[in-house]
């Protein structure tokens, strides 16, 4: 990796300006662009409030974490927030393959001058720790026990990290930045949706200054995301499409929250069956290819049902249709 350690902020951006949220806030960036940086995504559209959380983590050095179902673009919004203001970020993945060693380091064995020695390398929290770095956990309530327990040690402002190994107290960098996203608020996998979900020691969710929750956008504001994204809709009949299609989502997220189905639509879904209908010109294969063929089969008439709601149209998973295709 690219030392970035000598960097700063070296400007102030308007909230307003940059954001379009009404307010006098000023937030610290950086005039250059590191690979580190993610690239701006023009049409990405930002959520007041978790906006707003997001940049208290940026500007005075708050814990954040994001909270919210999956495909509502939590860690994207981080990852933008940062993209705008140039801020090195790296999302690390915290699934059950995780472990202490790879957070904190460990000994390899390398190539010096043609002989093989012995050094510590150190791991991502250490790396980050000492540079200008927004280093945000995804899955954080999915970490496992002895994994959370070495995070705990940083999420404290100035909290000191010592490598036992190296017998070396890190002191951190004054712009690192810890952020977190996770679909619960610590609570464990309670009602099943979320298989691998730990529940979390209160201590460490303590220690998070402020938490965000994102929901999905407002219908208007995803059907121009994803008008946005395949242009080839972007008219109005294209528009009234979308919105259709958005109705599904919205329904499959309701049949979610009440316990009806095991998935649901998330944005990310709707843009690659809107992709898809570009490929196949028919909404009706492309949402089958897209979405109800990963569906439980018991669950398949109920997500027929949505698209015939919306779109007035039979699938032949529909309980209406004893044999055949109405396509």
């Amino acid at each position: 990796m690219t030392d970035i350690a000598d960097l700063r902020p070296d400007r102030m951006l308007s909230v307003r300006e940059v954001f379009g949220i009404d307010t006098e806030l000023q937030v610290p960036a950086f005039s250059e662009r590191d690979d580190h940086v993610p690239e701006v995504d023009a049409v990405y559209r930002f959520n007041p409030d978790v906006t707003l959380a997001i940049l208290a983590g940026f500007m005075r050095d708050r814990r954040v974490m994001v909270q919210g179902l999956h495909g509502t673009g939590k860690s994207t919004h981080i990852e933008q927030v940062a993209a705008r203001l140039n801020w090195p970020c790296v999302r690390l993945n915290l699934d059950g393959h995780i472990s202490r060693l790879d957070l904190v380091g460990k000994d390899a064995v390398v190539l010096r001058e043609g002989q093989q020695v012995t050094e510590f390398q150190e791991g991502i929290v250490p790396w980050s720790l000492q540079r200008p770095v927004a280093l945000v956990f995804d899955e954080y309530d999915a970490g496992r026990p002895d994994v959370m327990f070495v995070i705990q040690r940083i999420l404290e402002q100035g909290g000191k990290f010592t490598l036992m190994d190296q017998n070396r107290v890190l002191r951190p960098h004054p712009f690192f930045r810890l952020f977190a996203t996770a679909n619960t608020v610590g609570l464990g996998n309670l009602n099943g949706l979320y298989h691998g979900a730990q529940r979390l020691n209160h201590a460490q969710i303590d220690r998070w200054n402020i938490v965000a929750s994102l929901n999905y956008l407002p219908a208007g504001e995803e059907i121009a995301i994803v008008q946005a994204r395949v242009p080839s809709l972007a008219d109005e009949a294209g528009r009234q499409l979308v919105a259709s299609m958005v109705a599904v989502a919205d329904l499959t997220r309701k049949g979610f929250a009440a316990g009806d189905l095991s998935t649901l639509m998330s944005p990310r879904t709707v843009i690659t069956w809107a992709e898809n209908v570009e490929i196949f010109k028919n909404p009706a294969l492309a949402f089958r290819l897209s979405f109800v063929n990963k569906c439980d089969d018991a669950e398949r008439p109920l997500v027929a049902e949505y698209f015939q709601r919306c779109f007035d149209q039979e699938l032949k998973e529909s309980h209406q249709l004893s044999s055949g295709s109405h396509e």
